[in-house]
């Protein structure tokens, strides 16, 4: 039987291009953006594993990696002392002349890591949605399985299943079926409405994942992806558990609200959803949270400002969060994330919107309904997200009508 003090081995995988939340990867990959003010997105997992306990953790990059290794670099240097490390891994051609082929071929790319740690098991979780996980939960839970891997699973309504990796899952709990963004699924036993989606977060015995991955390097028929290639032959193989993250997992703080929350902030609309989840009176994704707290570094800033109390020029938030270094001169905020450094002059009204660092909107201005990324200067008068029509002759506009503005982008008076 397994010991139960294992060594556990973090790889967090952080390659995704995020092609989907064009402009604000143009310069960044999708773990590198901002995310609620003061976060990136890749904090919220390296939080989870770190709260968890397991502090070697290897983070894998590759497209547009600067901005995401930099800050890797500033803010998440571990203690050295006690052997705990989160390292940026490019991809370096170790094993031929190709880049990384998938999420799988990164890992195989990377065993390397695996053997000079040794670990026992190894949590290989994604890099870019938004939930708080105790991992150490799902690695005990990992050990009583016996499987070669357990992965994390979510209960989503029947007809969200085609956005996702679907199992089906025996009585035991032994994964039975895994099926990769199916048309025409099968609901649950106990609930036909809904089906039971993989989060992309895996707990793999080290002997079975480096089996899996070095077996699926010489497949040329392989795609190489974890879900739709490691995880499908392992279940095959009869080998494969699921861990059900609404009912075991169980997170210091957490309430009934806020318990399960699990967001995949893949599309623009999806990363402004995610936002407005913040700002709720009694959030669904609670940063307040300080038994489980996401971790990130936070500039050396003053704090927030709210200027001038008269009539026609008063410096007021709503329903938002406002970080340290902004100046609300005269302006109004509603229903909106405003993230350091920026500042909303006189007159100007934000609504519904999030505003990412070092952005200036002028006087008189109107912003709603929208994304703008750092260093954009909204000019006085101007008006976004109040005409989707024009804006699409300029910006980029969503499907749910939100508009982005990419970063340093300019914008042309009204």
């Amino acid at each position: 039987m397994a010991r139960r003090n294992p060594t556990v081995f973090g790889v967090v995988l952080a390659g995704g291009a995020g092609s989907r939340l064009m402009p604000l990867t143009r310069d960044r990959a999708k773990p590198a953006v901002p995310f609620g003010g003061n976060y990136r997105l890749i904090d919220v997992a390296l939080s989870n594993l770190v709260n968890s306990g397991y502090r070697k953790i290897a983070v894998l990059t590759q497209y547009k990696s600067h901005s995401l290794d930099a800050h890797l670099a500033k803010t998440w240097r571990m203690s050295q002392l006690l052997g705990n490390y989160v390292s940026p891994v490019p991809a370096q051609m170790r094993t031929g002349e190709s880049w990384f082929q998938g999420s799988a071929d990164a890992v195989f790319q990377n065993l390397n890591l695996i053997r000079d740690e040794a670990p026992d098991y190894i949590c290989v979780f994604g890099a870019d949605n938004l939930y708080r996980m105790d991992a150490s939960q799902m690695v005990e839970a990992h050990i009583d399985s016996g499987a070669g891997v357990t992965v994390a699973g979510l209960r989503v309504p029947i007809e969200q299943a085609g956005a996702f990796g679907v199992m089906e899952v025996g009585e035991d709990g032994r994964i039975t079926d895994f099926l990769e963004k199916p048309s025409d699924p099968r609901g649950l036993a106990d609930d036909p409405t809904q089906v039971m989606a993989s989060m992309g977060n895996y707990v793999f015995t080290t002997e079975a994942l480096v089996e899996a991955v070095t077996r699926d390097a010489q497949d040329t028929g392989s795609g190489h992806d974890m879900g739709g290639d490691i995880i499908t032959g392992l279940v095959q193989g009869g080998d494969a558990a699921v861990h059900d993250f609404v009912r075991d997992n169980d997170v210091p703080g957490s309430t009934d609200r806020d318990r399960g929350y699990w967001r995949d902030v893949g599309t623009i609309d999806a990363y402004h959803s995610a936002h407005m989840d913040l700002i709720s009176v009694h959030p669904i994704f609670n940063l307040y949270n300080l038994d489980w707290p996401i971790y990130t570094w936070h500039d050396p800033l003053p704090p927030a400002k709210f200027v001038f109390d008269v009539d026609d020029r008063r410096g007021a938030a709503y329903d938002s969060m406002v970080c340290q270094g902004v100046v609300v001169s005269g302006g109004t905020v509603r229903r909106s994330v405003i993230s350091p450094r920026t500042q909303v002059h006189s007159g100007a009204l934000v609504e519904d919107s999030v505003i990412l660092h070092n952005v200036d909107i002028g006087r008189g201005a109107i912003v709603r309904h929208a994304i703008i990324d750092k260093n954009v200067r909204v000019p006085a008068g101007a008006r976004i997200g109040v005409d989707l029509a024009r804006d699409r002759e300029r910006y980029a506009v969503s499907e749910g009508g939100n508009v982005t503005i990419g970063k340093d982008d300019v914008v042309e008076p009204d």
